[in-house]
């Protein structure tokens, strides 16, 4: 996204928030509850211990200031922590349709983060790139999820590739509490399964791919100089040639292989986000799944 200033940002600010929370009450409230909410166990009380109890949930402190065996008892955890880890890598500036990539992934994020606003949840924020950029720690509130959104506008792609393990590494590093974490890139660099299943085990991780179709699909236009966004290096095609698209095409096939392999390797699931597809339609897609894997 080029460079804008403070009133084009605030003006797009009103635009995303009108389209997120439209998106908000009329689809994803509901599904995101059931699918996110009550993934764990928080501490609630203290009572006495009763016959039938479990050994392990005595509070031992308790029970010796007491005199008398205390148990600990738990409630299902009533608020979460949602963090949005998203690539600003200069790949994501790329666009055949109306929106580009990282366009498209600041609408995705800020209806994400207004379903988790309005479940009381708190939201932050990371941008990474072949490092990390910035990192805004997880707050509550309307406001705040105003003002992740102004920072994801007012944020210029990077030139730099894409580290999402680099990331990862860092977010464990800051944030302790179990969270939803969503990784949002094209994931267009090296293979990150590994960090991805690490990360996995402490947080609940979602990859949301995004992708747009002229990354796959070379229309038949004579030549084309393709540029790399994040190198700078130039390619020269001849798309007259069938030869030449099914090259193409076959490059982005493998592409995608690896990408499903790895995911399936850290046991993530994915949010498959395209620039040409109405995202409102992904996103239930996702919930869907994920209410059938509970």
């Amino acid at each position: 996204m080029p460079s804008r200033n403070l009133e084009e940002v605030l003006k797009e600010v009103r635009r995303i928030q009108i389209v997120a929370r439209r998106q908000v009450n009329d689809l994803l409230a509901g599904e995101y509850l059931s699918v996110f909410k009550g993934r764990g166990m928080e501490f609630d009380a203290v009572r006495e211990y009763v016959p039938g109890d479990e050994i392990r949930s005595i509070d031992w402190n308790v029970t010796a200031r007491a005199g008398v065996p205390y148990v600990k008892t738990f409630c299902e955890e009533r608020e979460l922590t949602v963090v949005l880890a998203v690539d600003v890598s200069a790949s994501g500036a790329f666009g055949s349709q109306r929106l580009s990539k990282m366009e498209t992934a600041v609408e995705v994020a800020a209806v994400l983060m207004f379903t988790a606003s309005k479940n009381n949840d708190k939201v932050g924020l990371l941008f990474f790139a072949d490092d990390v950029v910035k990192y805004i720690p997880p707050r509550k509130g309307r406001g705040n999820v105003l003002r992740l959104i102004r920072e994801m506008l007012a944020t210029d792609p990077i030139k730099a590739p894409t580290d999402i393990t680099k990331a990862l590494q860092f977010l464990s590093r800051v944030q302790r509490r179990r969270s939803v974490v969503f990784v949002m890139s094209d994931f267009l660099g090296p293979d990150c399964s590994q960090a991805l299943a690490i990360a996995n085990q402490r947080h609940d991780c979602v990859a949301v791919t995004l992708s747009d179709p002229r990354e796959s699909v070379l229309p038949d236009v004579g030549f084309l100089t393709l540029r790399d966004a994040e190198t700078d290096e130039l390619l020269e095609l001849d798309t007259r040639h069938p030869k030449v698209r099914a090259l193409f095409a076959r490059a982005a096939d493998d592409r995608e292989r690896k990408l499903t392999s790895s995911l399936r390797r850290a046991n993530v699931d994915r949010l498959d986000i395209r620039t040409d597809q109405p995202y409102a339609q992904s996103l239930q897609k996702f919930f869907r799944m994920r209410e059938r894997q509970r």
